[in-house]
């Protein structure tokens, strides 16, 4: 039977699960204290990449962390569930000539998927991470539901979109309730923790030196080679290096020039064409999402008013969101949207509550 006191802890060896671990085991629970190995490419910029969230450097950290708090520790090998729900997937997308977002993967299969199954194994009820949001439970629908936290800067509901209920009922995010990333920092100060003054991890946890191109090219069997960037109207504008090398909305590192600026507009893998194009093409007034997660409710019914968002750095924008087939939503905002980009997520909400979200899989002009 699970034990509703005890909670298992993703310590990363960042400051953020650091001080989950510790407002935990401050109201009361049991805390069990688990760095998950996802990766290890062998590499001296693994080892040592200070911020990163599964380097030997990190697990260290984390290490030291749960023998200050008096907690236990271990570390459990993930890598073959990373593999096959983050790695794979990340290499697939590129080859789809789409952008994945790996954060919102490993969270949904690897952090409350996988880790919530290692927990239930050790009797514990929960899992909680450092994640910046809140979890509460609706009494008159009796379904658990997610809000945006109260660090608005820091909130991290974009990427936790896609839980089910039954993840969101065995998840706990002590670090909602914070005003401020700097609160979190102090309390970490206080408790004399090195990770106190840590940097946030701002890379892929498994592409240390930040080439995503050369990580995908040594990770697939497919030609991924030159083609032909074209213009809006199909006409050959010069050479391209391969369509991994591009997302949509870029600008900088096209290696060729126009005397004007241009942007990437739109991939096409099966053409092996990157289409380039003003400034103004780059804007789209909606797009199409499939793989679309609720929260609040199981489906959407009919129209809805919200506020999408079409990548976790952006504002909110008003939009309307209507369902256009079994796993499909069209979603139309109010304002033009700039560089809607397939295979990243759209997420919605209505004030602070997260309503859900899905994968774009293309724009609407």
């Amino acid at each position: 039977m699970l034990n509703k006191n005890r909670v298992v802890v993703g310590m990363s060896g960042g400051v953020d699960s650091s001080v989950a671990a510790h407002q935990l085991k401050e109201a009361g629970y049991e805390v069990i204290g688990i760095f998950m190995k996802l990766w290890d490419d062998g590499s001296p910029d693994y080892v040592e990449k200070e911020g990163g969230c599964c380097s030997l450097s990190a697990a260290e950290d984390a290490r030291r962390v749960a023998a200050s708090l008096d907690i236990p520790f271990y570390v459990i090998n993930f890598r073959e569930i990373f593999q096959d729900t983050v790695i794979d997937y990340f290499v697939h997308e590129y080859e789809l000539g789409r952008t994945p977002n790996p954060c919102i993967a490993c969270n949904k299969h690897v952090k409350f998927d996988a880790l919530l199954n290692k927990a239930h194994q050790l009797g514990a009820y929960y899992v909680a991470t450092g994640h910046y949001a809140k979890i509460e439970k609706n009494p008159e629908t009796d379904r658990y539901i997610m809000k945006m936290s109260n660090e608005a800067k820091k909130d991290q509901t974009y990427m936790l979109y896609n839980l089910t209920q039954f993840q969101l009922e065995h998840m706990l995010t002590p670090l909602g309730d914070f005003s401020s990333k700097e609160e979190v920092r102090k309390i970490a100060e206080q408790l004399d923790l090195d990770v106190s003054v840590k940097r946030d991890s701002q890379e892929i946890c498994f592409i240390p030196d930040d080439d995503y191109a050369k990580f995908v090219t040594e990770n697939t069997d497919k030609e991924m080679g030159p083609g032909k960037f074209v213009d809006t109207e199909g006409n050959i504008l010069g050479d391209h290096k391969g369509i991994i090398y591009y997302t949509v909305g870029q600008r900088k590192g096209l290696g060729i020039t126009f005397g004007k600026p241009m942007y990437v507009v739109e991939i096409r893998p099966q053409t092996n064409e990157v289409v380039l194009g003003s400034n103004k093409e780059v804007f789209s007034q909606g797009l199409i999402a499939d793989q679309v997660n609720f929260i609040p409710f199981d489906d959407l019914e009919g129209p809805i008013q919200a506020q999408g968002k079409v990548r976790y750095s952006s504002r909110t924008s008003p939009c309307t969101i209507k369902k256009v087939g079994d796993d499909q939503v069209e979603v139309i905002f109010d304002d033009m949207q700039r560089a809607v980009t397939p295979g990243q997520a759209v997420v919605f909400y209505q004030d602070d509550l997260l309503i859900g979200g899905g994968t774009i899989l293309n724009a609407i002009q």
